[in-house]
């Protein structure tokens, strides 16, 4: 929209966002990021389910741009460094795959729909994998440390349990003590929630709770199993998270597991403890 066009062209965005809205939850909504968005058009891409974004000069997003920044705050600051995709993916949380060039990202898109269903009303696309639910991981307890002091990356599991060793991560590079992503077990389709005591011992924070939290609601509403791998010492404690409304985020996180009306199952691998164990799914919240 153009100041000189007047309040009327923002209708346009308006209408755009109304339909994001009305077909959240209902149907599988992807965007990718192969160009520049500023602001209005910012927020189409962030009201749907998965953003994919290219690394690049030539792609960026932000809801105000470097030059209003600077005559505003007096702060310089690149198009990358205040809406590139390494910002978004790993500081914003706002992409949820970053690749290397358009194809990939077409690819990534695809990967993904292959495990999506079409509408809420349809299962998870089943998948003959040539796995099976009775193979033994055979490489579990070289995996998972007895020592709960030691770290760990929780993916190395994931890759042992999972068909095939294949899962798609969402979220990789932002909020990483918590993994989420899709996998299948015995070609059924599963989400993933994991603690990752590789990054911030597993401790659950404000990030991590809003990362998981919208990743239950997703597969919730589009009927995928929720499996939950357990590893942590609880939320991370400090007047920064107070502050900032760990409360708050860490509700959302309970309310999502809550809600959940598709299984869930929980498997505790090391430590559960205090409100972190109730917030990645107990018995109580359906489990």
């Amino acid at each position: 929209a153009r100041i000189q066009e007047g309040a009327a062209s923002l209708e346009g965005y308006g209408l755009v966002f109304k339909n994001n809205v009305m077909a959240s939850g209902v149907i599988p909504q992807i965007t990718i990021m192969a160009g520049p968005a500023a602001g209005g058009a910012v927020y189409s891409p962030a009201l749907t389910d998965f953003l994919i974004m290219v690394k690049g000069d030539a792609y960026y997003m932000f809801v105000t741009g470097p030059e209003i920044t600077k005559v505003v705050l007096g702060e310089d600051v690149s198009m990358q460094d205040l809406g590139g995709a390494v910002v978004h993916a790993s500081k914003s949380g706002v992409v949820h795959f970053m690749v290397d060039s358009e194809q990939e990202a077409i690819n990534t898109a695809k990967r993904l729909l292959s495990y999506l269903p079409s509408n809420n009303m349809e299962e998870p696309p089943y998948m003959d994998t040539g796995d099976t639910n009775d193979r033994e991981v055979k490489d579990a307890e070289s995996i998972v440390p007895t020592d709960s002091a030691k770290t760990f990356d929780i993916r190395d599991l994931v890759y042992a349990v999972v068909d095939n060793g294949e899962f798609l991560e969402v979220h990789k590079h932002w909020a990483q003590n918590i993994t989420v992503g899709f996998a299948r077990v015995a070609g059924n389709v599963v989400g993933i929630v994991a603690n990752n005591s590789a990054y911030a011992s597993g401790a659950i924070d404000i990030d991590a709770a809003d990362k998981a939290a919208r990743f239950i609601r997703f597969c919730d509403a589009f009927n995928i199993p929720l499996v939950s791998i357990v590893d942590t010492p609880g939320y991370i404690p400090g007047t920064d998270q107070e502050y900032r409304g760990i409360i708050r985020h860490g509700a959302k996180m309970l309310y999502a597991f809550a809600e959940a009306t598709v299984p869930k199952i929980t498997v505790v691998v090391r430590r559960s403890y205090g409100g972190a164990h109730i917030a990645m799914s107990i018995k109580s919240l359906g489990a």
